[in-house]
């Protein structure tokens, strides 16, 4: 994972600031070609760095499509203000992915020996998310496996105690992915305000009998993945998105696969 980081910044240092603006015009103009009202940047200081998102925040006005920045960086309120970001969300790391071995499982993956990665703990989330609520800024969270579900909802415990319910669930704390999620766990979601920002198109590419979330977890287990029934059936607030570049800019793509279940 440091590798990966370092690669990045090495690869992001040799692009020029006339390169990046080319490239965030291209992509709001194919958002606006889509019929994209608003997009929702996931920042962070591993992810794309300040000057990116300062950068494209400043494209955006007549013409284009809303542009709402996130900061993945943990107790960055400052920054988060200072980049005039909505929060300190998005591409903040709870744990990994199934397709690399890395979401946070409890039980071990079927075809690799592990279960996972864990970055954060329940005591650093839950820091986190009462500390954004003082702040008045929206928390987040990358969150896949169910393991790292578990401990995003123990974070939520912990931070209810200290800034109190009411004061929790009004800032609507967002979830990314949040993919391997039970009914107890959405209605304690639903109950804390929380937001689930999620990508039905992942479904449509890796869900089935025969995808890749079955080759990873098994399919009794797959099946159980991306439940975005039962969250809107406990209160949860969905949001879709693409995670794009991860998978491309397709609304009516996602409203067909958030329908059709795989």
């Amino acid at each position: 994972r440091a590798a990966h980081h370092a690669v990045r910044a090495a690869v992001r240092a040799g692009i020029t600031p006339e390169q990046r603006e080319r490239a965030q015009r291209a992509f709001l103009a194919e958002a606006a070609g889509q019929g994209i009202v608003s997009v929702h940047e996931c920042a962070g200081p591993d992810i794309s760095g300040r000057d990116d998102l300062a950068a494209l925040l400043a494209l955006a006005g007549p013409g284009t499509p809303e542009v709402v920045g996130y900061w993945g960086e943990l107790g960055a309120v400052e920054t988060a203000k200072a980049l005039g970001a909505r929060g300190l969300a998005g591409d903040l790391f709870v744990d990994g992915a199934l397709g690399s071995h890395t979401a946070a499982l409890s039980a071990p993956y079927a075809d690799h020996d592990g279960s996972g990665t864990l970055y954060l703990d329940a005591h650093r989330i839950g820091e986190h998310l009462a500390a954004c609520t003082e702040a008045g800024l929206q928390a987040g969270f990358h969150v896949i496996g169910d393991a790292a579900v578990a401990e995003v909802v123990e974070g939520f415990r912990l931070a209810e105690k200290e800034v109190g319910q009411r004061a929790l669930a009004a800032r609507h704390h967002r979830l990314e992915h949040v993919e391997m999620v039970t009914a107890e766990q959405a209605k304690l979601l639903a109950g804390w305000g929380a937001v689930a920002s999620v990508q039905p198109l992942f479904d449509a590419l890796w869900g089935g009998p025969e995808g890749m979330y079955a080759e990873r977890l098994g399919t009794d287990r797959a099946a159980g993945l991306n439940p975005f029934a039962a969250l809107a059936a406990e209160g949860v607030l969905l949001a879709f998105g693409s995670d794009a570049p991860v998978t491309p800019l397709d609304p009516w793509g996602s409203v067909r696969a958030g329908a059709y279940h795989r």
